[in-house]
Order: structure tokens, then C-alpha cells, then sequence
């Protein structure tokens, strides 16, 4: 009898492999320190009990060199116990060392995360603030681009009724021009150039082309010419008799001499002597110096 085919198993994904966190240094070397103690203290053990086996053999002879000999493997297994006990504190202290190890990693672990954790959130505010600065932007433009529009069409209608007054203004223009076209080509046409237009005042003088003439003044019979330049210094007219004048500084005037010359005081140098007041009149009040007094006003 054939024996029936197992069914394929199905085929999916891969359990995830975690991957342990990578040990710190220091736990690494603790813990390596309190594997080494404790295998020494299993070590220890072992001489110990079999220490304690000799000396068990020993105490079983009762010779005198069996006592020695069990003195000696009691002295032995009190040696390997001596020796357990260090290396028993030496193990308990490695493995209160990689307990502190294991502390202070954890400490330093915290630490790290701390620090991630701050450096996840300023990648996190930096993108929010990416993020609210285009949305900021985006409202900012659609806002202005309103305003512009509006403004832009302000501006356009104004300049469309400027450039349709302009047109309905160039458009009256030509319109009368092509009237004046039509009117002018209904009137007959003559051929040749048109006569030249004659004056209308006959025997008049003919139109002369330049700069008029300067007009003449009108001169009076008998008159003396017009002379060009500075007019002659007109001369003073002197006095029948007169002497004639003399350029220079005139003499000094010389002092009429008194009539009694010998009788007149010495001239005297200096201010003259200051002229007195005449006589008071009899009865007047002498003049007195400084305020006059006050008046006094009558009951």
C-alpha cells in the first residue's frame, strides 16, 4: 500500500530575527569578570570536597601516621575552604559589579533615548513648521492674487474709458475729415494751379519780403544834424568881470586884525569858561536842586 503524499507546506514570510541590542562595553567586561569568578569558585568547590574526602579517608586510619596524615587533610580543607570563601566574595562582588554595570548602561541607554527623543521632536516642529509656513504661503498668495485681480481691474476699466474716449475722440476727427474729403470731392474740379490771389488796393506798393525798413525820425526844418556819441561837456558861462577860476586848493583866509589890537585880552587856549545865567528877577524863589516837591491836592 502506497503511503500518501504530505501536502506542501505553505510557503510565508520569515519570522522577524530580533536583533539584540549590542551590550555596552563595560556590562560585556562585568559580565565576562563574574563568569571567570564563578567558575573558579566551581573550581574551588571541587578541591574542596575533594579535600574533605582525604580528609575522611584519613581519620578512618588510626595509626600514627594516619593521624598525621588526616592532621594534614584537615589542615588542606581548612586551606581550600579559606580560599572558596575569597573567591566567593570575589563572585559576589563581579556580580554586584555587572549589576552596576547594567545600571549604569541603563542609565546611559535613558540618556540616549532622552536625547533622541528631544532630536525626533526638532525634526517634528522643523517639519511642522515647513508644513504651516507653505499652508501660510499658499493662503498669502491666494489673498494677494485676489487683491491684485481686483486692483488690475480697476485699473484696466479705467484705462479702457481713457482708450474709448481716445477712439470716439480720433473717430470724430477722421469722420469730419472724410466730410470735408466728400464735400470737396463734389465741387468740380479745375485743372491747372489755381490763380494767384492779386492785392486788393490798386496801385498800392508791392508786398516786399525781409525786415520792414527802421522808420526815419522826422527831422525839422533848419535843425542841426543828429550826432552820434557823448554830447559835448557844456561850458560854464563866466561873469562879465569875473576872475578867472583856478584849479587847485584855495588860499587860506587870512583873520581880520580887531581895531584895538592893543587893548584886546591875550587869546587863551582850551574850553572857554561857561556862560552865566542872567540876574533873577527881584522876589524870585532861588533855583533848587533835585525832585520838586509834591503837589499838594486842596480839601
Amino acid at each position: 500500500m502506497a503511503r500518501p503524499k504530505k501536502a506542501p507546506a505553505k510557503r510565508g514570510r520569515k519570522p522577524a530575527v530580533k536583533v539584540a541590542a549590542a551590550e555596552p562595553a563595560v556590562v560585556v567586561n562585568a559580565v565576562k569578570a563574574a563568569e571567570k569568578a564563578t567558575a573558579a569558585v566551581t573550581a574551588q568547590k571541587a578541591k574542596v570536597d575533594a579535600a574533605a574526602q582525604k580528609a575522611a579517608a584519613a581519620k578512618a586510619k588510626t595509626t600514627p601516621a594516619g593521624k598525621r596524615a588526616a592532621a594534614a587533610a584537615n589542615a588542606k580543607v581548612k586551606a581550600e575552604k579559606e580560599k572558596l570563601s575569597a573567591l566567593t566574595a570575589a563572585a559576589r562582588a563581579a556580580a554586584t559589579a555587572v549589576k552596576a554595570a547594567q545600571i549604569e548602561a541603563k542609565a546611559e541607554e535613558a540618556v540616549a533615548k532622552a536625547k533622541a527623543a528631544v532630536e525626533a521632536f526638532a525634526a517634528s516642529l522643523a517639519a511642522k513648521a515647513d508644513a504651516e509656513l507653505a499652508k501660510a504661503v499658499a493662503a498669502f498668495e491666494t489673498k494677494w492674487k485676489a487683491a491684485r485681480a481686483k486692483k488690475d481691474a480697476a485699473l484696466v476699466k479705467a484705462r479702457a474709458a481713457k482708450e474709448t474716449t481716445k477712439a470716439a475722440a480720433e473717430a470724430k476727427k477722421l469722420k469730419a475729415k472724410a466730410t470735408a474729403t466728400a464735400k470737396a470731392a463734389e465741387a468740380p474740379k479745375r485743372r491747372g494751379r489755381p490763380a494767384k490771389a492779386k492785392p486788393a488796393a490798386e496801385g498800392a506798393a508791392p508786398k516786399r519780403r525781409g525786415r520792414p525798413a527802421k522808420a526815419k525820425p522826422v527831422v525839422a526844418a533848419g535843425a542841426a544834424p543828429k550826432r552820434r556819441g557823448r554830447p559835448a561837456k557844456a561850458k560854464p558861462v563866466a561873469a562879465e568881470g569875473a576872475a578867472p577860476k583856478r584849479r587847485g586848493r584855495p588860499a587860506k583866509a587870512k583873520v581880520a586884525a580887531p581895531a584895538a589890537a592893543t587893548s584886546a585880552a591875550p587869546k587863551r587856549r582850551g574850553r572857554p569858561a561857561k556862560a552865566k545865567p542872567a540876574a533873577a528877577a527881584a522876589g524870585t524863589a532861588p533855583k533848587r536842586r533835585g525832585r520838586p516837591p509834591k503837589a499838594k491836592v486842596e480839601a
